[in-house]
């Protein structure tokens, strides 16, 4: 039986640790997993709660943060370390950078057979200034000589990560979607739509236009509530807006909406934070945005539309292997003014809210499912397994 210790950079709410809890839980009883994490930080929530409904064990490594800090990278690294050498796995595969760059040294340092690294998203562009994403790039690059295989989550990030960036040569690429549990978004939905409306105030005719994820700059948030305003004095339809998640930008995208509407219309846009029945506010809302300047594969956008939620978004990263454009999700520019257009383009057309809806699910159920994603990784572990 193939021995697995499978290695995330923390447990905080997002689609890596449901990634991870789907493949310890469901994969193939041929493989045994032993799961790893980092620490969260103060600011993010917890997704601890996810491992423990599914009944997943884990192991947190206080010292693996996201901040970098020599010393807790070098005690992280050296229980990394201990645990593989105690372990003794035929498989390390690790999950996002931090656990990228600890977990695929120790494992090589520790002679594991097989390395395996999934990019969940990649800091390439948009996050950190030239000269510190060219030494990330260079890192990148080193790390994946150590690896069997590296895993993207759609072909834009393989594109991306073998061609644009140059981490390692396309072939040495698999691409594996992210998989999900996404029965829940399909159930309940009359009990789910009027919990949440009702605990928010929102009448029968409201559109409810949500966004989900950290409140931190690569989100862009402003773009969000920006556009989300200029809908507000347009629009023939009633409408609100929620930001759903939490983070080090709150009070910032606090005032800038308090300066952008200080008057009546304040009360337009709530700030619920981190809701962790997410399934109970898709349900409540109409449509759902996303604004980010770069992506991976979103889970938001994967959930919403296995709630059957129409899309907008700005067309970065995977995004376009996630949605149907035109179908499911309209694409746009990271402008204002697009923005708006292409919500307003929703918010005004009733049929059209209504065929995008129903595209959105049987896509995302099809695509998107956790069976599937256990199928293809097993199906890559045999092909480089000898």
């Amino acid at each position: 039986m193939p021995k697995i210790v499978r290695i995330l950079n923390r447990f905080n709410v997002g689609g890596p640790t449901y990634n991870v809890a789907y493949l310890t839980k469901y994969i193939s009883s041929e493989y045994s997993t032993i799961l790893l994490g980092g620490q969260k930080n103060e600011s993010e929530a917890s997704s601890e709660y996810i491992l423990q409904e599914l009944d997943v064990a884990y192991t947190i490594i206080p010292e693996m943060k996201r901040s970098i800090g020599i010393w807790n990278e070098i005690k992280a690294l050296r229980k990394l370390i201990r645990i593989i050498k105690t372990e003794k796995p035929d498989i390390v595969h690790t999950h996002a950078a931090k656990a990228g760059t600890l977990g695929r040294i120790a494992a090589w340092y520790c002679g594991v057979p097989y390395i395996f690294h999934t990019f969940h998203g990649h800091v390439f562009h948009s996050y950190f200034n030239p000269l510190t994403t060219k030494i990330f790039i260079t890192i990148e690059q080193l790390l994946a000589k150590t690896c069997t295989a590296i895993v993207a989550i759609s072909d834009i990030q393989k594109h991306e990560i073998g061609t644009v960036f140059k981490i390692c040569p396309p072939h040495k690429i698999e691409v594996i979607p992210l998989g999900f549990d996404l029965e829940r978004f399909t159930k309940d939905i009359q009990t789910k739509r009027l919990q949440f409306r009702q605990q928010y105030n929102l009448e029968h005719n409201e559109i409810a236009i949500g966004i989900v994820g950290r409140l931190v700059p690569v989100k862009n948030h402003e773009l969000f509530i920006q556009a989300f305003q200029k809908c507000l004095h347009i629009s023939t339809k009633p409408i609100k807006a929620f930001i759903i998640g939490d983070g080090e930008m709150r009070h910032e995208l606090e005032s800038l909406w308090n300066t952008l509407e200080p008057g009546e219309n304040n009360s337009k846009l709530t700030f619920t934070s981190w809701i962790q029945d997410v399934d109970v506010a898709y349900t409540g809302l109409d449509i759902v945005c996303l604004t980010s300047h770069n992506e991976g594969t979103p889970v938001s956008l994967i959930e919403a539309q296995a709630a059957g939620k129409p899309i907008v978004s700005t067309n970065v990263g995977g995004i376009q292997n996630i949605v149907i454009e035109g179908k499911t999700a309209l694409l746009t520019n990271n402008t204002v003014e697009d923005f708006s257009n292409k919500l307003l383009q929703i918010i005004e057309n009733e049929e059209l809210q209504k065929q995008m809806s129903n595209h959105s699910q049987l896509f995302s159920i099809e695509k998107f499912g956790y069976k599937r994603l256990c199928k293809d990784m097993e199906h890559m572990y045999e092909k480089y397994i000898t």
